[in-house]
């Protein structure tokens, strides 16, 4: 019998960089954002795909060498090994989702390109 998971942000375990780790299964995972304005972090990958949602605010994907900027209603992609890195240009709110789960097997653990 499945029983259906409802985590509330309230009750939302909290991962090392920030991230609020919400719904988790076996394939895919959910985390919600918070972040204030910064530069960019270093160029690193991630054993796991995500796709994301900004709520608010607005931020600088730089993928593989080119660089797009996500507004409030824009979604992105990164695909699991790429090399990435993000720019906070305004405070956002954002809901990612990974798979396989980045909260576990140590998934979160950049890799530094």
């Amino acid at each position: 019998m499945n029983i259906p998971q409802v985590i509330s942000t309230k009750d939302a375990s909290l991962g090392s960089m920030g991230q609020e780790y919400l719904a988790t299964g076996k394939e895919v995972a959910m985390r919600r954002w918070e972040e204030g304005v910064c530069d960019f972090c270093e160029m690193r990958s991630r054993q796991y795909e995500t796709v994301g949602y900004l709520i608010s605010g607005i931020l600088e994907l730089n993928l593989d060498g080119q660089s797009v900027q996500c507004k409030a209603g824009d979604s992105w992609l990164v695909p699991k090994g790429a090399p990435h890195r993000y720019r906070i240009i305004d405070s956002i709110v954002a809901i990612e989702a990974t798979s396989p789960p980045a909260r576990l097997n140590n998934r979160d653990e950049a890799i530094k390109t």
